[in-house]
């Protein structure tokens, strides 16, 4: 089939380059956002999608709106079968979903119809779940919620954060993208509508959320740290500026600690939670780079007491 490949971060590079490297289907063109500002000095740079897809000599449509005249234009000049998607980051008006004969087939990080949204790794890891996975599904203009092809599982593990998970799924969701791709062009695979039970909602990770609750359990305290990392970053405050919490882990055979209470040693720096202790293993306070707690702590010289949170 000829394609148009929609898609933006770094997590939709290794599907890009499954269909590239597929013989089944040819990758017409690259539809990804624009170039954004970033680093120090705020120079606009191209997607990771936009880059692979420069390199592979490949056209890229940089569409500020996909719906766009210009770039609606020339869709319909490239005609594409099939236009597979992941984490492209914009709505797609039905305008440009009616272009393509085969539709437009999403790549999605979690075993729909869990977690529709922004951020579905964030907050399956955030909520405890012990399986994830990722699904191909026929995107309609609700959120999420087309019928789905095909789906594979993952299982998640105790030390995941959010980034360990997705670095997996992504590849793992490459495979299950490109095998979704041959199954439409030869007709072997029909989609399925999702069931109406079992539906939760995963809506983009803020800053806020991402605020550390001490009052909380210790495992929702570490479910929290993992979840939110890389980005946007679990943190608390220490005295009055913030502190990203980098890694830290349940001590589940301690629990003289209050809330929020610091217990810093020679190696170990702990903090009291809702129920058991959490030991801090690498911090990263405001302006400057990560380094291990306990590092942290003998610069700082925490006072007997002393709290996280204020």
């Amino acid at each position: 089939m000829k394609l148009v490949f929609a898609g933006t971060p770094e997590v939709a590079v290794p599907a890009l380059d499954a269909l590239i490297a597929s013989d089944r289907h040819e990758v017409a063109a690259v539809v990804t956002r624009p170039d954004a500002p970033a680093g120090r000095g705020r120079r606009l740079v191209a997607s990771p999608v936009a880059e692979r897809a420069e390199e592979a000599g490949i056209e890229v449509l940089k569409p500020v709106r996909p719906r766009d005249e210009e770039f609606l234009a020339r869709l319909r000049e490239i005609a594409p079968d099939c236009c597979p998607v992941v984490a492209y980051g914009a709505l797609l008006p039905k305008v440009a979903l009616d272009v393509p004969a085969r539709g437009w087939v999403n790549l999605h990080f979690s075993l729909l119809p869990a977690w529709r949204g922004a951020a579905p790794v964030q907050h399956s890891l955030m909520a405890g779940d012990e399986v994830t996975g990722a699904s191909t599904f026929l995107i309609e203009e609700g959120l999420d919620s087309g019928p789905v092809y095909g789906v594979l599982t993952e299982e998640i593990r105790p030390t995941d954060t959010s980034g360990d998970l997705l670095t997996r799924l992504a590849f793992a969701g490459a495979g299950l993208l490109a095998a979704t791709m041959d199954g439409i062009e030869d007709n072997s695979l029909h989609a399925v509508p999702q069931p109406h039970e079992g539906v939760t909602l995963a809506p983009k990770i803020t800053v806020e959320d991402a605020q550390v609750q001490w009052s909380d359990p210790a495992l929702r305290v570490d479910r929290v740290v993992r979840g939110c990392t890389p980005a946007p970053g679990a943190w608390t405050l220490f005295r009055g500026e913030r502190l990203k919490l980098v890694q830290a882990a349940p001590v589940l055979d301690r629990t003289d600690l209050a809330p929020g209470a610091l217990s810093a040693a020679k190696n170990n720096v702990y903090v009291g939670t809702g129920s058991h202790a959490v030991e801090l293993l690498w911090v990263q306070p405001q302006g400057k780079k990560p380094m291990r707690a306990a590092d942290w702590a003998r610069g700082v010289r925490i006072a007997h007491g002393e709290l996280l949170g204020l």
